[in-house]
């Protein structure tokens, strides 16, 4: 496995709190200090959840963008003691969403829910015919073919072959290993 994709895979999401009507100088202001420490290899994606409204004025539909969690910023990292002393001292960050000074990521599912990561690249950019390899469960260390996808359900079905017979198993893409 490649230093990306095992930095990708142990990178998790986090919540900042900062002060109301500052998420975007945070995000700037962290952006700068990860590019001036070097560590883009640790602290992988900063964002600002967006979305977009229609409103309209004088019988003129207008387009317009606002935050989805005003006062929240969210933060791609693998947490280490440097990643949690850079965030906490960016200016305008209050702190960490989590209980006492002890951060907590967000679930896959949040993560899939907030739309802040795409969903063949989130589990791991498998595609139908490709061949990988079952890393844990009932059937791990099999090979097999991914048959077909369902990013909705976080679920692939594999056609491995057992007892010289092919058998189609389905699985969490959490289970499954490119090879």
């Amino acid at each position: 496995m490649s230093d990306d994709v095992l930095r990708e895979n142990t990178a998790k999401w986090y919540v900042i709190h900062t002060y109301s009507g500052h998420e975007n100088k945070v995000k700037a202001n962290m952006e700068a200090m990860v590019q001036n420490r070097h560590m883009e290899d640790v602290i992988l994606d900063i964002q600002v959840p967006m979305e977009e409204y229609v409103e309209e004025k004088d019988g003129v539909a207008k387009s317009k963008e606002r935050k989805l969690f005003p006062s929240y910023v969210l933060v791609k990292m693998i947490m280490n003691d440097e990643t949690w002393y850079l965030v906490r001292n960016t200016r305008g960050v209050t702190g960490f969403v989590g209980p006492g000074s002890k951060p907590v990521p967000l679930s896959d599912e949040e993560v899939l829910a907030l739309g802040v990561a795409d969903k063949k690249e989130f589990f791991g950019g498998f595609e139908v015919g490709e061949s990988v390899k079952v890393k844990d469960g009932p059937f791990e260390d099999f090979v097999g073919v991914i048959d077909a996808m369902s990013y909705e359900k976080g679920k692939v079905d594999v056609v491995i072959s057992m007892f010289g017979r092919d058998t189609k198993v389905e699985l969490s893409f959490n289970q499954i290993v490119k090879i």
